[in-house]
């Protein structure tokens, strides 16, 4: 269970760019022109061997009539509210705003553990402008450069010390832990309560965490699992209409919590944004995925193509994870409920399974002589041996001699090989390359 940290400041203090540094990856737009962000990012980050999810809010803009302003204003408000630890990005060689101080205000009413982040001080000068924002009445302030990196490793040290530890109460058996996540609206409740309400007697509590994050224990039918479930939304005056946002927030918590997720999609509505959000958090955090596309019975004029058609539009959407079971799915009707779960049983073995190092050598290294990485700059690169790590994920190093020649195709060709030969349905699969 990793922690969340959330971005938050005015517009065009460069909360994107820190984002994709600590991410690594570029997927927050960066643009000069203030207000950019507007739909939320969500990356898997770490430091010292700590995780954590991190969340890139839109910018906090006070007194505005701009629509996407006040919802920026109200998502950065249930960020707030969820977050672990919040990082206030202000712009050194801006100085201090009036939006700033109104920023500075909500972060202590949060009472939220926060840091100050002075970015884009690139070079000494500006690093020592950035005490100007001791007026904000902060104890500490972190000049940092988003663009080059700089003074990042100094601020990671301290988000770090100040993270939660894991909690304790976790069930302890090792037996699955799916969790229903999904937008709102599209049946998560009623598959919950469908499978919960059988039988009232086979189900145990166990005592959630501080996060509200329950366990709901279900044996019947030859089933042994945990439900991973998340109480309603607080503070419902709060939310209004970024009860989506709110959503995702709590979403991350249980996917967190979960061994395989099943996230719930509408039928009766384009696969969106938002559930592509959910899934990259599940397969960024390495759960076991399986999607039900729900309130099937509801989707008219059906012949036999219409699932195979949807089927191909969300693999398309999905990309390049794309080996997931897709399970179309009526829960008032009953229909395939029960296909799901035992589906969930499969992933979670899939997510489990490990291959002996001698199994793997002699499957995969014929493979790879016969299609060997292509050679780079006149050097040939030669995959000499193969092994799954000990990590609750399917993990795989490939040594070679120039590891840093192999690029993202043939990494996705020896993940496809291994897909070919072994049963990694709904799991993403991790594949490393070290030198020998």
């Amino acid at each position: 269970m990793s922690n969340i940290v959330a971005l938050v400041g005015r517009p065009n203090v460069g909360k994107s760019t820190l984002f994709n540094r600590l991410t690594g990856h570029r997927m927050a737009i960066v643009d000069p022109t203030a207000g950019v962000t507007r739909d939320r990012h969500y990356g898997k980050s770490d430091w010292n061997g700590k995780e954590f999810s991190l969340i890139d809010t839109g910018g906090y803009v006070a007194g505005s009539d701009d629509v996407f302003e006040e919802q920026i204003r109200n998502q950065v408000t249930i960020a707030l509210e969820e977050a672990d630890v919040v990082l206030f990005l202000v712009d050194v060689m801006e100085g201090v705003s009036p939006l700033d101080r109104e920023v500075a205000d909500l972060l202590r009413r949060s009472g939220k553990e926060y840091f100050l982040v002075a970015n884009k001080a690139d070079n000494n000068l500006l690093i020592s402008q950035a005490g100007d924002f001791y007026a904000l009445g902060v104890d500490r302030v972190f000049p940092v450069s988003a663009i080059n990196g700089s003074g990042t490793g100094d601020l990671l040290d301290e988000v770090v010390r100040a993270m939660n530890e894991p909690p304790e109460e976790e069930p302890q058996e090792d037996i699955p832990r799916f969790a229903v996540i999904g937008r709102p609206n599209v049946g998560k409740s009623s598959i919950i309560n469908a499978l919960l309400g059988i039988d009232r007697n086979i189900v145990t509590d166990i005592p959630g965490t501080t996060r509200d994050t329950i366990y709901s224990r279900y044996q019947q039918y030859g089933f042994d699992f945990y439900l991973v479930d998340t109480a309603g939304v607080r503070k419902k005056g709060k939310v209004h209409e970024n009860i989506e946002f709110y959503s995702v927030m709590r979403s991350i918590r249980a996917v967190e919590y979960a061994d395989v997720c099943l996230l719930m999609i509408d039928a009766t509505s384009p696969f969106e944004s938002q559930d592509i959000n959910l899934f990259g958090v599940a397969a960024r955090n390495n759960k076991g995925i399986v999607i039900l596309v729900n309130k099937w019975d509801l989707v008219k004029d059906k012949d036999h193509n219409t699932t195979r058609e949807f089927t191909r539009q969300i693999r398309e959407r999905i990309a390049p994870l794309t080996d997931v079971p897709i399970i179309f799915t009526s829960v008032p009707q009953k229909q395939r409920v029960f296909k799901a779960i035992e589906t969930a049983h499969e992933v979670y073995s899939n997510r489990q399974r490990k291959i002996p190092t001698s199994k793997l050598n002699d499957v995969m290294l014929p493979v790879i002589q016969n299609n060997p990485p292509p050679s780079i700059k006149g050097k040939y690169i030669r995959i000499k041996y193969v092994t799954q790590l000990p990590t609750h994920y399917p993990s795989f190093v490939f040594f070679c001699n120039l590891p840093q020649y192999i690029k993202e195709p043939y990494i996705r060709f020896l993940e496809n090989q291994l897909r070919a030969q072994w049963d990694f349905s709904g799991v993403p699969v991790r594949i490393y390359c070290r030198k020998k």
